[in-house]
């Protein structure tokens, strides 16, 4: 009877590793193979301002979303409605609608996303909310120059990314390619939308470590408008990395506060 149940256990044990060797063959089959994910609504009902919808990217990396009251209301400490808000490195949107919210339909929000792919997710969740809300979505990244530059990215199916070849960790295992357009930013504003500038108040940057040449290509817009500005620090950044980002703002005329 021991006999049994100890070999019973062996077959339990040896078919619970074989599951776990079958998924994770089927995650690295999916990360490796290029495919094109939809989305789905989702739907919450804030305190404050009322029904909201959000486009949930399907992409099997995409972690769900949630758009929050207390994150609008945060927000609304440094954007009054009809300011304008730029939010660089949009991704699906789900940090772009709370300050556009917060900037109302009478300003102006410009999201940022080169991925292709995410940027039509982008594209939707610029199109909801529209009477509380007004979203400009641009397919652009925020580069010193205009041109096309190759980011890199988590996957084939391109979830998770950026321009990480200008960073000097290279152990980030972000080994998928993507070709992308880039614009200077600085110049793109200027032309398309000078006459906003003035009631530009906040700035958000997560560009996957690119944050320094970003605020070094608005270094005039920054100087001249003084908006807000709310920058990732990539953790992979090195500690001359990161204090070189803290230059830039610096050299900006910002004091950097963490949280």
């Amino acid at each position: 009877m021991v006999n049994i149940i100890l070999l019973s256990l062996v077959v339990l044990f040896a078919a619970g590793i074989s599951v776990v060797v079958i998924r994770a063959v089927q995650r690295r089959k999916a990360k490796d193979t290029f495919a094109i994910y939809g989305y789905k609504i989702k739907s919450f009902q804030l305190l404050n301002d009322g029904y909201i919808e959000y486009a949930q990217w399907l992409h099997p990396r995409e972690g769900p979303k949630e758009i929050k009251q207390e994150n609008i209301n945060e927000l609304r400490r440094f954007v009054k409605t009809g300011d304008m808000v730029i939010d660089v490195g949009s991704h699906t949107g789900d940090t772009t609608i709370p300050v556009a919210l917060a900037a109302g339909p009478s300003g102006l929000t410009l999201g940022l996303e080169p991925n292709p792919y995410v940027f039509k997710i982008l594209g939707k969740n610029a199109s909801l909310n529209k009477d509380k809300t007004s979203i400009v979505p641009l397919n652009i990244a925020a580069t010193t120059t205009d041109s096309t530059f190759t980011f890199h990215y988590s996957d084939a199916s391109y979830c998770n990314g950026g321009f990480l070849s200008q960073i000097e960790d290279q152990s980030h295992r972000h080994r998928y390619p993507l070709d992308v357009k880039g614009r200077n930013l600085d110049k793109l504003l200027r032309e398309r939308y000078a006459d906003w500038l003035d009631k530009l108040s906040y700035i958000k940057i997560d560009t996957e470590g690119y944050g320094k040449q970003v605020i070094e290509s608005i270094i005039k817009i920054l100087k001249e408008n003084r908006p807000i500005v709310k920058c990732e620090v990539l953790k992979k950044l090195t500690s001359a990395e990161r204090e070189a980002l803290f230059d830039a703002l610096r050299n900006a005329g910002y004091m950097c506060a963490t949280k």
